[in-house]
């Protein structure tokens, strides 16, 4: 959109803001979130009906280092339980109405045949970073255009992405630690739950993988060197999604690295982006600094699959409905002899 058709619909969507039934600026962080939406779908009247959440699960080889107090075969574990219905994931998607979807990116084998199972399989799972690249170039690129792929599809207005794979908030902590050349140490956190003498191994672990590259690297180099076949994929859906012009919950730590790694490769995703929570994990602050993120909610929570976007949902659709539905002044008959402030 030419830059003064954009700036007029900028003024007409917080004229519209201004112009409800309320004190300008009343309902705070809800009205910037309202602008965003209509931003993105360049009307006054923006809507938020479906929200579709997508987990990616998949294996690291790093976690034969020793990096997690889980063993690995419990990604596959969880893969199963998340067909049952019976993750945490599932549970609050049903809740909050939003739909479901599981997709293999690359969980060690034996493989899973499910007829609710998208299997979009990269590999049997990467290689130890500690040792040697993640994957290859070209396991790379095929997980990031499936990912773009599926972000792509459907027709819902609203799009979360989880994840779901042992030692990938290790995995998570080098690609930061290479894009933002900091040293990997101030961005690993506890992850599933570490004890002090486990987080002491895993900051070694990561310490020693990370000396194995320059400072920093490339989004695409971080992420064959450290990155797993589904936050590879993760951050393929965010740019095909934001591409088809959905608006995307981010979730916390890794869909945030994720998100990161997009807005490299893809800076014009922005605007598509809400950044849903501020997880417990050490480095997701970090991330959102450098990402000049303000996250909707604070709630402790540490647990990815998505959860924490799906709990920004009910905002999402609460700020589409009040710019959409709410009353204005004028078609209500009420006086107001405030001077709106555009934003």
């Amino acid at each position: 959109m030419p830059v003064n058709q954009t700036n007029d619909l900028h003024r007409a969507i917080w004229e519209a803001i201004n112009g409800k039934t309320k004190p300008v600026g009343s309902l705070g962080r809800l009205e910037a979130l309202a602008a965003q939406i209509a931003s993105v779908q360049q009307t006054l009247t923006p809507s938020a009906k479906r929200c579709k959440l997508t987990v990616f699960a998949a294996d690291h080889g790093i976690t034969e280092a020793g990096v997690s107090v889980f063993p690995q075969e419990v990604t596959r574990q969880m893969l199963g339980n998340f067909l049952a219905g019976g993750a945490a994931a599932n549970v609050l998607a049903q809740a909050l109405g939003v739909e479901f979807a599981i997709v293999d990116a690359g969980v060690r084998e034996p493989t899973i045949e499910h007829t609710e199972l998208l299997s979009r399989r990269i590999g049997n799972g990467t290689q130890n970073s500690v040792e040697r690249p993640a994957m290859s170039a070209q396991q790379f690129q095929r997980a990031l255009d499936a990912g773009t792929t599926i972000g792509g599809q459907d027709d819902h207005e609203v799009a979360c992405y989880g994840e779901m794979g042992i030692a990938n908030t290790s995995s998570a902590s080098l690609v930061a630690a290479k894009l933002l050349n900091l040293p990997v140490a101030q961005l690993a956190g506890r992850g599933t739950g570490l004890d002090d003498s486990g987080f002491a191994r895993k900051q070694r672990v990561l310490t020693a993988a990370a000396r194995r590259t320059p400072d920093p690297l490339e989004p695409a180099a971080a992420m064959r060197e450290y990155g797993g076949f589904e936050t590879v994929m993760l951050t393929g859906a965010i740019m095909g999604a934001a591409a088809s012009g959905k608006l995307v919950l981010v979730d916390g730590f890794i869909a945030t690295v994720s998100a990161l790694a997009a807005l490299r490769l893809m800076p014009e995703a922005r605007p598509n982006l809400v950044f849903a929570h501020r997880s417990a994990e050490t480095g997701h602050t970090i991330v959102l600094k450098a990402l000049d993120a303000e996250p909707l909610l604070d709630l402790d929570m540490r647990l990815g699959e998505g959860t924490g976007a799906l709990l920004a949902w009910p905002l999402v659709r609460a700020a589409a409905a009040m710019l959409s539905d709410m009353a204005s002044f004028e078609s209500a008959g009420v006086s107001s002899h405030a001077s709106p402030t555009l934003k």
